[in-house]
C-alpha cells in the first residue's frame, strides 16, 4: 500500500460528499431542466438561467427536509450566530415581493404593466404553497 493512498473511511467520505453533488447535478438537468428549459447564446441569460434552476432546486431541498427531517444544522447556526435574524423562508418571500413591487411601482414607465402581469402569472403558475404566501398581492397604482 502507498503512503500517499486514501484509506477506506477517507474513501468513503469523499464518495459521500461527491454523492449529494452527483444527485444534486442529475435533478438539475433531468427534473429541473437545466440547460433545457430555454436555450440562449448569451452569458448573462445563461447564468441567469442556472441561478433559477439552483435556486429552484435549493427551494424544493428545504420543503422536502421541513416535511421529513425538521432538524438541521440551521438551528445550530442561527443559535451561534447571533447577528444573524432568524427569518421563515415564507417571511423572506414575502419581503423580498414587497421590495420589487415597491422597484416597480417607483419607475412608472408603460413596462411596469407587463412587468406586473408577468409577476402575477408567474405566481398563478406555482404551487399552492407560493400563491397562499402571496395570495393578497395588490399592486399599487
Amino acid at each position: 500500500m502507498e503512503d500517499n493512498a486514501l484509506s477506506e473511511d477517507e474513501i468513503i467520505r469523499i464518495y459521500g460528499m461527491r454523492w449529494n453533488i452527483e444527485t444534486f447535478f442529475k435533478a438539475s438537468k433531468s427534473l429541473l431542466k437545466l440547460g433545457r428549459e430555454f436555450q440562449t447564446r448569451s452569458y448573462d441569460s445563461a447564468v441567469a438561467h442556472t441561478a433559477i434552476v439552483f435556486a429552484r432546486y435549493t427551494f424544493l431541498k428545504w420543503l422536502r427536509r421541513q416535511e421529513n427531517a425538521p432538524k438541521t444544522y440551521g438551528g445550530l447556526f442561527f443559535a451561534l450566530c447571533e447577528d444573524v435574524q432568524d427569518m421563515e423562508l415564507s417571511d423572506a418571500l414575502r419581503s423580498l415581493m414587497s421590495l420589487f413591487m415597491e422597484t416597480i411601482n417607483g419607475y412608472g414607465t408603460e413596462d411596469t404593466e407587463t412587468i406586473k402581469s408577468k409577476v402575477t402569472n408567474w405566481i398563478a403558475s406555482q404551487s399552492r404553497y407560493i400563491k397562499g404566501l402571496f395570495q393578497n398581492l395588490c399592486w399599487e397604482s
